[in-house]
């Protein structure tokens, strides 16, 4: 078996390697690092988990060791989709180039430009960002790419579906043609492959799984989940969500939430707090502070369950994740298996549950096409077992009808009605105007209108549809 020492990296790069308590490459590290040391472009696909991080961080340490940067131009360049992932290969530098004297900077949003600019200005060896805080220092001149000599795109199709791959192909631009490039996805869609295809040189293609599988080690059931009204639903999912979470017990040690929408992360969240669970919510419409409080809390076991957007879903080192719970169906399939991959990592066992309603069976069938495989159905742990789930009930309606019932007076039903008008009719008809009262004695108004006489009811005449009943039993 191959192990790091087989691998000619840096003998500084491969003391840290030991240090962190590793020897053996996982798949993707044994056959990335290679290439990567002979100045090659590599083109690697591995599922998420599987250690893509190191694969390209110890090579471009390697190769760093020697030489030295220059105030604002980078010599190598590292750019990640979210603020956590970037900050999470900060740390990996920082472990692994402890014994190596190389400087790196991160450029983030949430971070002050100022202290940003000051490390950019002394010169780094390593710089990692995210696409958009890139191209505002480089658009405020504070940011030369020409000297950059290794370039790394990292997790390239949430790239693609969080709309950075005009930024990515403008940074591309941005860089000499000379330049290294190690370019790591899950998956391999149209964009991406026409992206690889322009800015790679011949590269060195790694595929350690097919494309957008799950870990063999994560136990998948969804339950087929219906509300019993439209504007119950939100609150039926998160009881059928406490419901999974109470049936695992002690089981589920710690447990990402995942929600389709922001806002929903900070309901879910709000609502588990409230019926007494350890939870917190991330998304990025937080402050930057927040979100690494949370996410150092959840890391260090203070925090059971983080509920999360997707911004969580890609490239987080959380190791012992018990559970995932997808509080909605990902609107796409490959987010599914990025999802779940927070659990069950580095051959430990795991489990995903997802809560799939019936508008979400569209997007739930496309990920079991995906992964190719039928995920077990489970019952609805929020209802005795056996048992439907609640149907609508009818007591609204119910009252209603009883209250229209109920204000119906003896006098006011339909025969009651009739009467009262064929009593009232012969009256107007047979009172005649007094005739004494005609000429001076009489005093009208502007309008024609007697003062002196009150109309009561439509006057002297009724038209005759008025005393014709409507009732539905009358019509029968």
């Amino acid at each position: 078996m191959t192990k790091f020492s087989d691998l000619n990296l840096n003998p500084k790069v491969l003391k840290a390697v030991s240090e962190a308590g590793y020897e053996t490459p996982t798949p993707i590290q044994a056959g990335a690092i290679p290439p990567a040391l002979e100045g090659k472009d590599v083109l690697g696909i591995a599922q998420t988990g599987t250690g893509k991080t190191a694969s390209f961080t110890l090579p471009m340490l390697s190769l760093l060791a020697r030489g030295r940067a220059r105030a604002r131009m980078p010599r190598s360049l590292v750019l990640c989709p979210t603020r956590e992932l970037a900050a999470q290969v900060a740390e990996n530098f920082d472990t692994y180039s402890k014994h190596l004297k190389l400087t790196k900077a991160l450029l983030i949003g949430g971070v002050s430009f100022k202290e940003q600019d000051s490390l950019i200005d002394k010169g780094v060896d390593v710089l990692i960002a995210t696409p958009g805080r890139l191209l505002d220092h480089f658009e405020r001149g504070k940011l030369l790419l020409t000297g950059v000599q290794v370039m790394v795109v990292d997790e390239a199709d949430r790239m693609l579906d969080m709309g950075f791959i005009p930024d990515i192909e403008r940074i591309f631009s941005l860089t000499p043609f000379t330049r290294q490039t190690l370019f790591f996805s899950a998956t391999m869609a149209p964009e991406i492959e026409r992206i690889t295809n322009t800015f790679l040189s011949a590269p060195a293609r790694i595929e350690v799984a097919r494309q957008a599988t799950a870990s063999e080690t994560i136990e998948q059931a969804v339950v087929m989940f219906k509300a019993s009204r439209r504007d119950r639903e939100g609150s039926e999912k998160r009881k059928v969500l406490r419901a999974l979470i109470d049936s695992e017990g002690d089981k589920c040690t710690n447990a990402i939430i995942f929600c389709n929408r922001k806002t929903d992360v900070d309901i879910t969240a709000k609502s588990l707090k409230k019926y007494g669970y350890d939870a917190a919510p991330i998304h990025g419409d937080l402050d930057q502070s927040q979100r690494t409080r949370t996410l150092d809390s959840f890391r260090n076991g203070e925090l059971r369950i983080l509920v999360a957007s997707d911004v969580a879903a890609r490239g987080l080192d959380v190791p012992a994740v018990s559970h995932v719970f997808n509080f909605d169906v990902p609107g796409h399939a490959e987010d599914y298996v990025h999802r779940i991959g927070r659990t069950g990592r580095a051959g430990r066992e795991g489990k995903a549950f997802t809560i799939c309603t019936p508008r979400d069976e569209k997007n739930f069938d496309a990920v079991e096409k995906l992964i190719q495989k039928d995920i077990t159905r489970v019952e609805n742990p929020a209802r005795p077992t056996g048992k439907p789930d609640k149907a609508v009930t009818s007591e609204k309606p119910e009252k209603r009808e009883s209250t229209r019932s109920s204000s119906r007076k003896a006098g006011d039903k339909p025969e009651a009605k009739e009467a009262q008008i064929a009593e009232i009719a012969p009256k107007q008809r047979t009172e005649k105007p007094d005739s004494s009262r005609s000429g001076s004695t009489r005093t009208r108004s502007r309008g024609g209108r007697d003062n002196d006489k009150k109309i009561v009811g439509m006057g002297d005449h009724m038209p005759s549809f008025i005393a014709l009943s409507f009732d539905e039993r009358d019509a029968s």
